[in-house]
């Protein structure tokens, strides 16, 4: 395993709270006895000419939920799914063309809680060999790169706000390139980002 990985599989030894859509937001009152449903998205690390870059999506314009948005690969666990790291290498699969068995596991983060309702665990894998990016028709738009050391060095994270609901909401953002990275995406990053640099 090359040394570009060894910020990665430090951060995971690494203990840490779970986190959500909601942090940055404490007068959210969230209801009680909320139903969360399991869901695992693929943090899928590739080493390019020696450095590490992470695997993103750009959501199709079309979509219904979170059009156009910069997500990781992933979704809900289906009934055929053992777990949520299975439902991640299934949509990584499904949605980008990356193999199953193309993907090393390295772990996973604790887990992420998004205003849809869902308990997000981001897994971590290490991409083996190079792939052809393969975006699903009328989900994903675009399949990019980018740098591991962009999404992990802190202060290149944003707070940032708008109305949702009639109220202010406040949410990290990780901008690169043409590319806004917020809101449950940039939120993992950040937490990957806190474990790196402990």
């Amino acid at each position: 395993m090359t040394t570009a990985l060894t910020p990665l599989l430090t951060a995971l030894g690494r203990e840490g709270g779970a986190s959500s859509d909601f942090d940055l937001n404490p007068d959210v009152a969230l209801p009680e006895g909320r139903k969360l449903r399991p869901a695992g998205v693929l943090v899928p690390v590739q080493v390019i000419a020696g450095a590490a870059h992470v695997i993103l999506t750009k959501r199709s314009s079309h979509l219904k939920h979170h059009p156009g948005q910069i997500a990781f690969p992933g979704g809900k666990q289906d009934d055929g799914d053992a777990d949520v790291v299975a439902a991640a290498l299934r949509e990584a699969d499904e949605e980008i063309g990356l193999p199953k068995d193309n993907v090393r596991v390295l772990g996973t983060l604790p887990s992420h809680e998004t205003v849809t309702s869902f308990q997000v665990t981001p897994v971590i894998g290490e991409v083996l060999e190079p792939f052809a990016f393969r975006p699903e028709p009328g989900e994903v738009d675009e399949v990019f790169h980018v740098p591991l050391a962009h999404v992990t060095d802190p202060a290149n994270f944003l707070i940032e706000g708008r109305r949702w609901r009639g109220q202010m909401r406040h949410y990290y953002t990780v901008p690169f390139g043409p590319y806004y990275i917020w809101g449950a995406t940039a939120r993992i990053l950040r937490g990957l980002a806190e474990r790196v640099v402990a």
